[in-house]
C-alpha cells in the first residue's frame, strides 16, 4: 500500500521525505490556507521535493471552471494530480480531464455507488473519507471494502486512496481492506513506528550490549 502525507506544510515534508517511505502527498484548500503562503509556489516546491503523485484541488464549482483550474495545476509540475469533488460537475470535469491525459483524484466519497461513478468517469484515484463516516456512526472502513469489491468485479483501474485516516489502526484496517493508498497526517505517520514493546526491547538489547563490553568494530 502506498503511503501519502496529507499536508501542505513543506517543512513537515522535508522532515519526513528522508525516511524513503513517502510515496506522495495530498492537499486540500484547508491545508493550503493553513500554510499561509501563495499556493502555486508551495505546490511547485512540494512537487520538486517528492516525485510521486501530488494531489492539488480545484476550487471552482462548475465543470468548466474545474477544467480550467485543473489545467493550471497540471502546468505546475508533471506529477500533479488534479483533485475534484464527487459532484455532478466534478465528474463531468473528471471525464474531460482524464480524457486529456490528466490524473484525477475524486474526493469526498461517502458511498460505494459514488465510487462506481468516479471510476466510470475515468478517475485515477477515489478518496473515501473513512474518519468522517466514523464520526457519523457508520463503519467507514466498510466503504473501502465495498469499493474494493466493486472495482475488482469490473476490473476498474481506479485506485482506492483511503482518506480521513486518524490513527494507526485506521492505516492497518485500510491495508487489510485492500486500499491501494492511504493518506495520513504527518502525526499519524510518525505514530506508525510506535509500539511500547519495541522501545522496551531496544532498551534491553542496548543495556545487555553495554554490559558485555563488546564492540561491533
Amino acid at each position: 500500500m502506498q503511503i501519502f502525507l496529507d499536508t501542505a506544510d513543506v517543512a513537515e515534508l522535508k522532515a519526513l521525505v528522508d525516511t524513503g517511505l513517502i510515496d506522495g502527498v495530498t492537499t486540500n484548500p484547508t491545508l493550503v490556507a493553513k500554510a499561509g503562503k501563495p499556493f502555486r509556489p508551495v505546490l511547485a516546491e512540494i512537487c520538486a521535493l517528492i516525485p510521486g503523485p501530488i494531489s492539488a484541488e480545484a476550487v471552482a464549482t462548475d465543470a468548466a471552471g474545474m477544467v480550467r483550474e485543473g489545467n493550471l495545476l497540471r502546468a505546475v509540475a508533471p506529477n500533479v494530480v488534479v483533485k475534484l469533488p464527487l459532484t455532478p460537475e466534478g465528474l463531468k470535469a473528471t471525464k474531460i480531464l482524464s480524457a486529456d491525459g490528466a490524473k484525477v483524484n475524486v474526493t469526498l466519497c461517502f458511498s460505494a455507488v459514488q465510487a462506481l461513478l468516479a471510476a466510470k468517469a475515468g478517475a485515477t484515484y477515489i478518496s473515501p473519507f473513512v474518519g468522517r463516516l466514523d464520526d457519523g456512526g457508520h463503519d467507514g472502513m466498510e466503504l473501502v471494502r465495498e469499493i474494493r469489491a466493486i472495482y475488482d468485479n469490473y476490473g476498474f483501474e481506479t485506485q482506492i486512496l483511503a482518506a480521513s485516516l486518524r490513527t494507526p489502526p485506521h492505516v492497518r484496517d485500510a491495508a487489510l481492506a485492500g486500499a491501494d493508498c492511504a493518506t495520513l497526517p504527518p502525526a499519524v505517520f510518525r505514530a506508525l513506528y510506535k509500539h511500547p514493546l519495541t522501545d522496551l526491547g531496544l532498551e534491553a538489547f542496548l543495556k545487555d550490549w553495554k554490559a558485555s563490553g563488546l564492540s561491533v568494530e
